[in-house]
C-alpha cells in the first residue's frame, strides 16, 4: 500500500525518519571504521591462517554485518533481511560463545552438552518469533511531501514475543558469564603454585576482557530493546527524547553484534600471536646467549 500526502500534519514524522537516517548512517560508518581499523590485523591473523570453523564464524559476523547495515541504509523495506541476518549472527556469536567456554573447561563434555542444549532450545525459539515476525508485520510506503519513508506495523502480539526472546537471551548471555568467571577462579587458585601460572592467567584474562566487554554490551543493548517495546507510546511519539534513544538503540545494537562480536575472535588470535612472537624471541635470545657462551669457552680452551 501506498500512501502519497501533502499534508503539513505529516512533518513531524518527516522529522523523524530524516533523525531515525542520521542514525542508521552512524552506525554503519562505525562498522565500516572498525573494518577498516582492524583490517590488517583480519588479514594476517585470519585469511593467512588455517581455515576452521572459528575462521567461518568471524568472516559470516564481520560481513553479513557489514550487509545488514547496507541493506539498513537502501530502505526499510529490507527490515525482514535483517531480522534474519540478526538471527545468524547470534548464532554465529554463540557458536563462538559456546566453543571458547569449551575450551576453558578443558573439554568438558558434561559444560558442552548442557550449553549446546540450551543454545538450541533458545535459537529455535528465536527462529519461531522471526517467522511469526516476519508473517504477521507489514510495511507501508510512504511519499510524504516529496520524500519516500517505509512504515513498518507489528501485529498486537509480536512485540511481546520479542521482549520474550530478548530475555531469554539475556539469561543465557548471564550464564555464560557465570559459567566463564567461575572457571576463571577456580584455575586461578588451582595454578598459583605452576610455574605456568602467567602465561595461563594471561590467557584467561584475555578470554574474560573480551567477553565481559561483549557481554556489557549485550545487556545494554537488550534492556534498552526490552524499554521500547515495553512502552511504544513513548516510542512512538515525536518528539526529541525517544527519538535519540531509539536511534542509540540502533547504533548499540550494530556495535554489539558486528564490532564486539567479531572482536571476540580477533582479540583471542591477537594474544595468540604475540604469545608466539614472544616466545621466538626468547628462543632466539637464548640461542644467542647459548652460541656465545659455547664460543667464550672455546676461547679459552685455546
Amino acid at each position: 500500500m501506498i500512501v502519497v500526502s501533502n499534508d503539513p500534519s505529516w512533518w513531524p514524522a518527516i522529522n523523524t525518519y530524516r533523525l531515525d537516517s542520521y542514525f542508521v548512517v552512524a552506525a554503519f560508518v562505525a562498522v565500516m571504521y572498525d573494518w577498516a581499523l582492524t583490517f590488517a590485523q583480519e588479514v594476517e591473523m585470519i585469511w593467512r591462517q588455517r581455515w576452521s570453523v572459528m575462521t567461518a564464524m568471524y568472516l559470516g559476523a564481520r560481513y553479513l554485518g557489514i550487509l545488514s547495515a547496507v541493506t539498513t541504509i537502501v530502505g526499510w523495506i529490507m527490515y525482514t533481511v535483517c531480522n534474519w541476518i540478526a538471527v545468524v549472527v547470534f548464532t554465529m556469536l554463540w557458536v563462538i560463545i559456546i566453543a571458547r567456554l569449551h575450551a576453558m573447561y578443558q573439554g568438558s563434555r558434561n559444560i558442552l552438552i548442557f550449553l549446546v542444549v540450551t543454545f538450541l532450545a533458545i535459537n529455535a525459539f528465536d527462529a519461531v518469533v522471526t517467522i511469526m515476525t516476519t508473517m504477521h508485520t507489514s510495511g507501508e510506503n510512504l511519499i510524504l511531501s516529496g520524500t519516500y519513508q517505509c512504515q513498518i506495523n507489528y501485529a498486537e502480539d509480536i512485540l511481546l514475543l520479542i521482549s520474550v526472546a530478548w530475555m531469554l537471551s539475556t539469561v543465557w548471555e548471564v550464564l555464560t558469564l557465570c559459567l566463564a568467571v567461575w572457571v576463571v577462579v577456580r584455575h586461578l587458585r588451582e595454578l598459583r603454585q605452576h610455574s605456568a601460572e602467567g602465561i595461563i592467567e594471561d590467557c584467561f584474562t584475555v578470554l574474560m576482557k573480551t567477553h565481559a566487554v561483549y557481554f556489557m554490551s549485550f545487556v545494554a543493548v537488550s534492556c534498552l530493546h526490552l524499554i521500547s517495546n515495553f512502552y511504544p507510546t513513548f516510542f512512538a511519539s515525536y518528539s526529541l527524547a525517544p527519538q535519540i534513544v531509539s536511534g542509540f538503540i540502533q547504533i548499540f545494537d550494530v556495535v554489539q553484534m558486528f564490532v564486539l562480536g567479531p572482536r571476540l575472535i580477533l582479540g583471542v588470535r591477537e594474544y595468540h600471536a604475540k604469545l608466539v612472537a614472544d616466545s621466538d624471541a626468547a628462543t632466539g635470545m637464548t640461542s644467542i646467549a647459548f652460541q656465545e657462551r659455547v664460543h667464550i669457552s672455546t676461547g679459552s680452551g685455546v
